[in-house]
């Protein structure tokens, strides 16, 4: 549904004041010529954008973004870079734009609107997701010509800010290259941020001068005045990753590097550069939808092949070892086998064949019986395997019966493979496949548009077998991009946590497609009673609440499915108490709380007790939790 506010921005001419930006070393006296106000439909997020210009009329744009009256970025630069001039000279265009690109835009029109409306997602981390914003459109020209045109556009959600450059048509058929962008997050004094250098990499809290590198995305951020703030970005799929470095002239600020510059036809829209706000971290990852609203709905128009759910490897890669994991899945209620690298020859190169099995495997059998037991089978394929003939293998897949393709070392960051990946992508949902992409690759929300992409790797997960420090820093950070493929383990003798901790993990880390029993062998399993959780567990959520958290110490996780809940709490490296509080519970009910725990006292080699308690909407239970350890609740209601 949309809206015309009036009341939704307001502009305010001629402003004298000092202003240091991107490229800009020394403070140059800029006379404000245009500045226009945003506010978020709950009005808790006011966002100012203005265009300063000098007296020879070269500009700058810098915005500014308060949440419940408390200051998120200072005045921050608006820049980006374009280097059109091979395709200029190639069409002997005249009157073209000879310095930065920023520097003599001229406002045109100015547009506002409210949507307020909802969706429902296939699966998620909530069954109905808001989209709710307002929004401004400026369309600008360059001075010398009007063919060069382009709109900032920015929206203000009750989750956010979102932000993005948008460039029309160009009549002249030329083509536009972007060589930089220099979007600017400049933060209060003393800001802290959670630097993680690669997608897979470990986590440390710094101070913003204290950076030696860049950063991924999200990153998160931890300001002094109590707040916190995440910094992420939307619809990449059509261009290049972005990382956060420390401007080296501008202080406490961050600003987007490209990963290379960018070669794009007219008309077409940069991704969104998002900014989210919350008074506690858990409300970073409740609000982490603002991605999915920010990406197309789904180009899928029959999804009913599209099965979330919960999957084991097998590591053996023979049908005796295939076979006892459907078996084992059958009777635990998991939904899918996979057989990880190697089952069609060398990963690392192009002479493997991946349409045919090279191993002593009876595939075809494998995959009979796991459907004669209602467990579907996945395969790895590596990136050589991939490029060279998923349009030859997927139809084959089909044909075979094949669940979904785990993509294996896929090259992330630059055009070329974010425009190949998210091709294949397409080509999968052609052929009915569903997708696991593996290794550096992050979501941006667009799996609203391809829902066959269940998860992702991009995470410092079990195969790294991280500390707990580590797993209680991943949900406030990495988790806020969304689904991640953590590969929970159980039973091997690697991890290090506790049972209950991992139990929790299922819960605490959000996947659609859950890896469990990662290193795991069916016959690890001695009837310990506590794995009734990751037989119990969904992996598609009606609603998702973060009951309490600090990054990098705690973090419990409650997500409802139909009527029951599902609760994870994991510590770090430190034992701590925890009070739960079930006032997100229906009133007038009563409810079973099954809490599995670790204790020593349980003879059984994962030491885990089971505790069933009677609780209703408000109840409180203390969690004693171990050092590295965790818990994990299964609440049903009590019918009378």
């Amino acid at each position: 549904m949309y809206k015309i506010s009036k009341p939704l921005v307001q502009s305010v001419l001629i402003v004298i004041s000092l202003f240091v930006t991107s490229g800009y070393s020394q403070t140059v006296n800029f006379k404000t010529v245009l500045e226009k106000k945003l506010f978020s439909p709950d009005n808790n997020y006011e966002f100012v954008l203005e265009q300063k210009q000098n007296s020879s009329g070269k500009s700058i744009f810098s915005y500014r973004l308060n949440f419940k009256n408390k200051t998120v970025l200072l005045d921050s630069g608006l820049d980006i870079k374009l280097d059109n001039s091979a395709s200029e000279w190639a069409l002997a265009i005249k009157n073209t734009p000879s310095g930065d690109w920023m520097d003599e835009l001229i406002l045109k029109e100015s547009k506002s609107k409210s949507i307020d409306s909802s969706w429902t997602p296939l699966y998620g981390e909530r069954k109905i997701i808001k989209e709710k914003y307002n929004e401004i459109i400026l369309t600008f020209e360059q001075k010398v010509s009007s063919n060069y045109k382009m709109d900032l556009q920015i929206r203000l959600y009750d989750e956010g800010l979102a932000m993005r450059y948008y460039f029309h048509d160009n009549p002249t058929g030329i083509y536009y290259k972007i060589t930089q962008e220099n979007t600017e997050f400049t933060f209060p004094d003393n800001t802290m941020a959670w630097f993680e250098p690669w997608a897979q990499g470990p986590f440390t809290l710094k101070p913003l001068k204290d950076w030696t590198g860049q950063s991924v995305r999200p990153l998160t951020l931890e300001l002094e005045n109590g707040l916190y703030a995440c910094l992420a970005e939307a619809s990449m799929v059509d261009y290049v990753k972005m990382n956060f470095d420390l401007s080296k002239t501008k202080k406490n600020t961050l600003k987007t590097v490209l990963y290379e510059s960018v070669d794009k036809v007219p008309y077409f829209g940069t991704p969104w550069r998002v900014v989210m706000a919350g008074e506690t971290p858990g409300e970073l990852i409740e609000n982490n939808d603002l991605l999915l609203n920010l990406n197309e709905s789904s180009r899928i128009k029959n999804t009913s092949w599209i099965k979330p759910g919960k999957i084991v490897r097998d590591l053996s890669l023979t049908e005796k070892g295939a076979k006892a994991w459907i078996d084992f899945a059958a009777a635990h209620n998991l939904q899918y086998v996979l057989f990880d690298w190697k089952w069609y020859g060398p990963a690392f190169t192009f002479d493997s064949d991946a349409s045919k099995a090279a191993i002593d495997l009876d595939l075809p059998e494998v995959i009979r019986y796991g459907k004669e037991k209602g467990i579907g089978i996945w395969l790895y394929v590596n990136q050589q395997a991939l490029l060279k003939q998923d349009a030859q293998i997927f139809p084959i897949y089909k044909k075979w019966g094949i669940a979904g393709i785990k993509y294996g070392f896929v090259e992330v960051g630059s055009h070329r493979w974010t425009t190949w990946l998210h091709e294949s992508i397409q080509r999968a949902a052609d052929n009915e496949l569903m997708v696991n992409i593996h290794d550096e690759f992050r979501l941006t929300g667009e799996q609203r548009t391809w829902p066959n992409v269940l998860t992702v790797e991009g995470i410092r997960g079990n195969e790294e077998m991280p500390d707990a420090d580590h797993n209680t820093t991943l949900p406030f950070t990495r988790g806020i991009a969304g689904a991640g493929d953590y590969t929970v383990c159980y039973y091997t003798p690697r991890i290090k946590t506790t049972h209950a901790h991992q139990l929790a993990l299922s819960v605490v880390m959000y996947s659609p497609l859950q890896t469990l029993f990662w290193y795991d062998t069916a016959a690890n399993y001695n009837g310990e009673p506590e794995i009734e959780f990751f037989d119990k567990v969904p992996t598609v959520w009606d609603d998702t609440k973060i009951l309490n958290g600090e990054i990098g110490k705690y973090i419990t996780t409650a997500r409802k499915s139909g009527n029951e809940w599902f609760i994870g709490s994991i510590t770090n490296n430190d034992a701590r108490t925890l009070e739960l509080n079930f006032d997100f519970l229906e009133g007038n009910k009563k409810y079973k709380a099954r809490v599995y725990s670790d204790d020593e006292k349980v003879k059984t080699k994962t030491q885990v007790a089971l505790k069933d308690i009677v609780i209703k909407k408000g109840s409180k239970l203390k969690l004693n939790l171990k050092a590295s350890g965790g818990a994990a609740i299964w609440i049903s209601e009590i019918k009378n």
